[in-house]
């Protein structure tokens, strides 16, 4: 193991590193070894990778054979680079010592600068610069930041001292302190670690270092890091790197100064040179806000050479990484050094701006930009957002169930929410969680924020198909329903206060703040037919209402791939109706019923059909179960018997005849459709007579009429035969025909297992990923919620299944069901319509398995269309590296 190589030295325009090896040498390793290579200038240095990071987990905290030594040999160069020796009293070499794991995070060990010195070698760095003030400023620094970031002393004890000198003498800023001051602050520090600590402050600059490398390492296992990884998927075994570089020092008088830049406005994406500094600083100031930082320009005048160098970097930088980056540099007496290039983080405007400029300017292909835009990012410009210029008084943080942001009064029940939106005002409905019954609320709201429940509780799904913002399991908030008002930390929010949520961060602000519309033109309209270009797979909608196909059309959709008939069935005059029909005693009746559904619901398709006119549309028959129509309350029951004029016993022997242990696996699907045949028939009869009254006014239709839950392919016999014999008899009395075609939902696991049977019938699959997921897995979406959270925080199940498919489980069984299902038929049409159509690593499976489309709520078109977009370019890109290998 003793040769093995630990450390890569990176100075005097050379690095044995790359911008290439992120793995080996974290993102800021990497990028100090490219720009070293570019001949940019970079303070000499060097990195210890992460592998002797991972060595030194695996040995218990010991460094793996040879690395201290090769540390010692790479600093030694830098001394020859420098013409400085570390640890020596006449002309000291300083190091920073910075952490950098391949991926940036939070809780990853913070800088510590001026490394090196000591009582003996602040005499060198006094001599050498000729500024005793100076001096004693870089080693009070350094002593706060070895203390609080290596030793883990409280850096506020420090602070403390640090007011306290300056109320004594006077001094309103740091920068008043004289070199007396600072030496006596030394003093009082270094009695204070001593303190705490039980040992001296470390004189020797080797054991400093030492010091300082093992509490890079060990940060990579903090609490904060270690919650980071696990939120965002990144794995524990990759360890950090630790940067070693020669100190620059931008507090060195007027001519020096420090900054922090952007080659592109983060926020706009407009191509201008976007930044700070401050001068006579070191880095830390600016970051920590302590002084106010002027515009980038400024430099201009004060440093010119330092500022047209600048600029000639970034413009070299950004050509050679062809993205914006986010750079950092010091100028030491006029001259500039760079100390860290990495990929600039932007909102999504911006990201979508950036791509498009880039194209335009030849520095990236289509491609790249499309693979450049996080389909989640997109779903930020789709709604409404928080001005990036407005101040916020955040509160709360819940989970970003919905994106967008709203603002509006407080209202406690869906009831008061249709009250005050019918008057004209904008509320936000606030509940501890929010249940069916809640729809009209919802709806009138302009956002909701819920105390429980999770990313896919029924508040977030709900929302996220409505494209409502919302907020949900806001734990901080505590709802006090009686008394209409929530409290949260020290404030109390009554009825009619304004809030407001932002459902893409999670973030509960007080007030109003300003909202900035989404335009769906220009950049996004140009990125989308780009998009469009490259996708082979289609993207529908799921859609039960004109306006909701409309929104989806608007935003892309190729057709729907699920229309709910039952949820037509609510509305205040069918309700009656449908519940004539089940309370109906005999079949006579029931028609008789149904009768007089058949119009209202014929009236609805062909609203549907105008708007999705000249693409498909799959309507899926009458899903759930009857008692969901009736009341089940004692009070509702008797209000309801006096309203339709049935005893009351009546309708309670009917309500109890229907109650199921488990309705989610009762008669429901197709076997309504089976024992009460009338119902199906009545809907295929409104569904056929609209199409066939458009096609005569020369509206072009395609309908597609889907048979839910299936798992035997006698139930799809039966139903295909009932479709068939309905639809013939509607188009010899009209005169007319249409094309339609007859297919079946999969949501059982035995219909995807025996779908070569089914197939034989069938004319298209529809997989309705949200039942599949809880027959395969035996999980209720709606229990679920309990313990869902507690098995992905420990990593029993890796992510919620109801948000990203379960490849290995569920998946298969879609796998097994489009294989088998074309081998009986190859024509057959295949598509998905659960909540997944609209998850991007969901849709990039399903271009895998080969589906013809994903179909998903309207304001998630758009996502999917780039996921599947994203899906095909992979693909390329694979098949072109097989065929290089």
């Amino acid at each position: 193991m003793g040769n093995k190589k630990y450390v890569y030295f990176f100075g005097g325009g050379k690095a044995e590193g790359n911008g290439q090896m992120k793995d080996l040498l974290g993102g800021k390793g990497a990028g100090l070894a490219e720009m070293t290579n570019l001949g940019v200038p970079v303070p000499p240095g060097f990195t210890i990778t992460t592998e002797a990071c991972v060595e030194y987990f695996r040995r218990g905290g010991e460094y793996p054979e040879g690395l201290w030594e090769e540390v010692l040999e790479n600093l030694k160069r830098v001394e020859e680079l420098m013409n400085l020796k570390f640890g020596d009293p006449e002309r000291p070499l300083l190091v920073s010592v910075r952490s950098g794991a391949k991926f940036s995070m939070p809780g990853m060990m913070d800088t510590v600068l001026n490394l090196g010195l000591n009582e003996e070698t602040l005499k060198g760095l006094i001599k050498m610069t000729n500024n005793e003030r100076f001096a004693y400023d870089a080693y009070r620094r350094f002593i706060t930041m070895f203390s609080s970031i290596v030793m883990g002393i409280d850096r506020m004890k420090f602070e403390e001292l640090l007011e306290k000198k300056k109320r004594e003498v006077g001094a309103k800023y740091d920068s008043d302190l004289s070199a007396e001051d600072l030496k006596e602050l030394v003093k009082e520090y270094k009695k204070l670690y001593k303190k705490i600590i039980k040992k001296p402050f470390p004189e020797d600059p080797y054991e400093q270092l030492k010091l300082a490398i093992n509490a890079v390492f060990n940060s990579w296992n903090g609490e904060r890091a270690r919650t980071y990884r696990k939120l965002h998927g990144i794995p524990d075994d990759l360890g950090t790197a630790v940067n070693v570089m020669t100190m620059v020092f931008g507090n060195m008088g007027d001519n020096s100064g420090t900054g922090v830049a952007f080659t592109r406005d983060p926020s706009t994406g407009e191509n201008r040179f976007y930044g700070e500094c401050l001068m006579n600083a070191q880095g830390e100031d600016v970051v920590a806000g302590i002084r106010t930082p002027l515009p980038v320009e400024a430099l201009k005048d004060k440093v010119p050479e330092a500022y047209e160098e600048l600029m000639q970097i970034y413009k070299k930088l950004e050509k050679h990484y062809r993205d914006m980056l986010d750079l950092e540099f010091t100028i030491q007496e006029g001259k500039l050094y760079m100390l860290q290039t990495r990929v600039g983080k932007r909102t999504a405007k911006a990201a979508l701006k950036i791509a498009i400029d880039m194209v335009n300017e030849g520095l990236i292909t289509k491609e790249e930009a499309i693979m450049r835009i996080d389909p989640h990012q997109l779903d930020q410009l789709l709604h409404p957002m928080i001005d990036p210029k407005a101040k916020v008084n955040k509160v709360a943080k819940g989970l970003p169930a919905s994106p967008g942001a709203a603002v509006g009064k407080v209202v406690f029940t869906a009831e008061d929410a249709e009250k005050w939106a019918s008057k004209g005002e904008k509320v936000i409905l606030v509940r501890l969680e929010t249940s069916p019954e809640d729809i009209g609320g919802m709806h009138a709201a302009k956002g909701i924020l819920t105390a429980r429940g999770g990313m896919t509780s029924h508040a977030a799904v709900v929302a996220r198909g409505m494209g409502k913002p919302c907020v949900a399991g806001c734990g901080d908030i505590k709802i006090n329903e009686k008394g209409k008002y929530f409290t949260v930390k020290d404030h109390k929010v009554k009825e009619g206060d304004y809030i407001t949520i932002d459902g893409s961060t999670g973030y509960v602000i007080l007030g109003k703040v300003k909202l900035v519309e989404p335009e769906m033109t220009g950049d996004f309209a140009t990125f989308m037919e780009w998009v469009d270009e490259v996708r082979t797979m289609g993207v529908r909608t799921n859609a039960d209402t004109p306006k909701d196909a409309k929104v989806a059309r608007d935003f892309g959709a190729e057709g729907i791939g699920l229309c709910r008939t039952e949820h037509m069935f609510f509305e205040e005059e069918r309700i009656k109706a449908v519940r004539e029909m089940i309370l109906a005693d005999d079949e006579k009746d029931r028609r008789k019923a149904l009768k007089k559904i058949l119009p209202m619901q014929k009236k609805d398709f062909k609203k549907i059909f105008k708007v999705m006119e000249g693409l498909p549309v799959t309507i899926r028959l009458l899903d759930p179960p009857l008692h969901e129509f009736l009341p089940h309350s004692d009070k509702e029951l008797k209000e309801l018997a006096k309203e339709m004029g049935v005893p009351f016993k009546k309708l309670k022997e009917r309500n109890q005849a229907l109650f199921e242990f488990n309705p989610m696996l009762g008669h429901r699907g197709c076997r309504l459709g089976i024992t009460y045949p009338e119902i199906y028939e009545m809907q295929v009869r409104a569904i056929m007579e609209a199409a066939c009254e458009l096609k005569k006014k020369g509206v072009d239709v395609k309908p597609e009429i889907m048979i839910p839950l299936v798992s035997h392919v006698n139930e799809f016999k039966v139903m295909f035969d009932l479709v068939q014999r309905t639809a013939e008899e509607v188009m010899k009395k009209k005169g007319v025909e249409v094309d339609y075609l007859v297919g079946t939902m999969i949501e059982l696991p035995r219909a995807a297992i025996t779908a070569d049977e089914i197939a034989q019938y069938a004319e298209f699959f529809s997989f309705g990923t949200n039942d599949l997921t809880q027959t395969t897995m035996g999980l209720s979406r709606d229990d679920a919620g309990k313990f869902l959270p507690y098995y992905i925080e420990h990593k029993i199940l890796e992510e919620d299944p109801f948000v990203s498919i379960d490849i290995s489980g569920v998946g298969e069984l879609v796998r097994i069901g489009i294989e088998k299902g074309r081998r009986s038929r190859p024509t057959l049409k295949v598509g998905i319509c659960g909540e997944h159509g609209g998850d991007p690593s969901s849709v990039e499976f399903c271009h895998k398995v080969g589906m013809d489309y994903v179909s998903c709520s309207p304001y998630r078109v758009p996502i999917a269309r780039l996921a599947a977009a994203q899906a095909a370019l992979k693909e390329k890109m694979g098949d072109q590296t097989k065929s290089t290998v």
